[in-house]
């Protein structure tokens, strides 16, 4: 019998963590943001997002009339390579200032007598395992190997292919994981987890997508792997790298699982990532992480809807499990799941500037986030096709009809 707390709990910390490990964490990402070559912050309290510098995204009927009103205002724009239906324009000499930009194209006051034009940053995503704004913040712990899978398991999931969309998957994760990984996927050069910054160092989130695997297949053991890139190992990417993972799937998936999502300028839904999961068959079941800043602001493409939006919850060391303070919720989140877990990673170290405890790891980790719940989620829809004999959606609408956990996480799945 699961027990339940109704109180969110901060307390998941590993008690081998360095107690200033998080804000070390959280430095790291703020580099690797300024570091890199496009990315930039929008820095607003409350309203932080990442977005492409130099880069504008509109629709097809409205490149003209946005060209011709910021030439107006003396700002010269070039045409970029479109994608998932938006159009790109350029600012060769405004990088930084887009945020600017888009709300003066979105002042109803410029288009008197006129249909406001959609505008957008062409925003950057970020996965779910720990991320620049976020809680827990911090990088995986080193973990025990897990047992096998039981004799039996393998036919829960058989048949189904789970996408996932991610950092990749290591090289060598069916050998390292024979049990969890062999056969489960099609290892390919553009799909391959690159997860060291260095040497054998981890890059702020390398290993993520063989983690997040992992989790699938504790829930499905018979599902079939489609892994798909949309995050350097430092766990950044952008709408343009997501909605390009989901056109590239090799196989004709069931499930699509994104342990990654963004925050848009005044929470304008993420129009890109909108078209490009509306390619997909209505047969895939989406599913992604809520998020990790603790907050009820809506992250993209978890608050879209047709997604299923995945909080998380805590496992307290008695057993009990509790809403976890550091997931995002809200009315747009759909389910919640335990975010603290072990699963499959690789062989290497974690140094963190600043920190003088090195972590060595051979093959297994012990992470938390929204990031982990996800795939829970996705491993358990694709569980429930074969234990059931469902489609995707309809085994998504069994798991997702139990009452709700907590006040904006959903219901549990467990």
């Amino acid at each position: 019998m699961i027990k339940l707390s109704t109180r969110r709990r901060c307390c998941e910390a590993v008690v081998s963590d360095p107690p200033n490990r998080p804000e070390l964490y959280r430095r790291a990402f703020e580099r690797a943001v300024r570091e890199h070559r496009t990315l930039r912050v929008h820095p607003e309290r409350g309203r932080e997002f990442l977005f492409v510098a130099r880069e504008l995204l509109t629709i097809p009927e409205d490149v003209e009339r946005v060209r011709r009103k910021l030439a107006h205002s003396g700002i010269a724009t070039e045409r970029g390579r479109d994608f998932a239906g938006m159009s790109r324009l350029l600012l060769p000499r405004n990088p930084d200032d887009i945020p600017a930009v888009v709300r003066l194209l979105r002042d109803p006051r410029q288009w008197p007598g006129e249909r406001v034009p959609f505008v957008q940053p062409h925003h950057g995503v970020v996965g779910h395992g720990g991320n620049m704004h976020g809680c827990p913040g911090r990088p995986p712990n080193v973990a025990a190997p897990l047992p096998d899978p039981a004799d039996g398991d393998e036919a829960k999931g058989r048949g189904v292919v789970v996408g996932v969309v991610d950092t990749g998957i290591a090289r060598g994760a069916a050998t390292d994981h024979p049990k969890w990984l062999g056969g489960a996927f099609l290892p390919r050069p553009d799909e391959v987890d690159a997860a060291y910054a260095h040497d054998d160092v981890f890059a702020l989130e390398g290993g993520h997508g063989t983690f997040v695997a992992g989790v699938v297949r504790q829930a499905a053991p018979g599902a079939r792997l489609d892994p798909e890139k949309a995050l350097d190992p430092s766990g950044l990417g952008t709408e343009e790298d997501f909605a390009a993972a989901l056109a590239s799937f090799d196989e004709q998936v069931h499930v699509v699982n994104a342990s990654l999502g963004c925050f848009t300028q005044d929470d304008v839904a993420s129009e890109p990532i909108r078209r490009a999961l509306r390619q997909l068959p209505p047969s895939v079941v989406v599913v992604a992480s809520a998020g990790n800043q603790g907050t009820n602001r809506p992250c993209w493409p978890a608050a879209l809807p047709g997604v299923v939006g995945v909080a998380a919850v805590a496992r307290e060391p008695d057993g009990a499990l509790s809403p976890a303070c550091y997931s995002n919720s809200g009315h747009w989140v759909d389910a919640c799941a335990v975010g603290n877990r072990t699963s499959t990673y690789l062989k290497g170290r974690w140094e963190l500037p600043g920190d003088p405890v090195v972590d060595v790891f051979d093959r297994w980790a012990y992470w938390l986030g929204t990031s982990f719940a996800a795939p829970h989620v996705a491993g358990r829809i694709a569980e429930a096709m074969t234990t059931h004999g469902l489609s995707a959606p309809a085994a998504r609408d069994l798991l997702l009809s139990g009452p709700e956990f907590f006040p904006g996480y959903g219901p549990l799945v467990t």
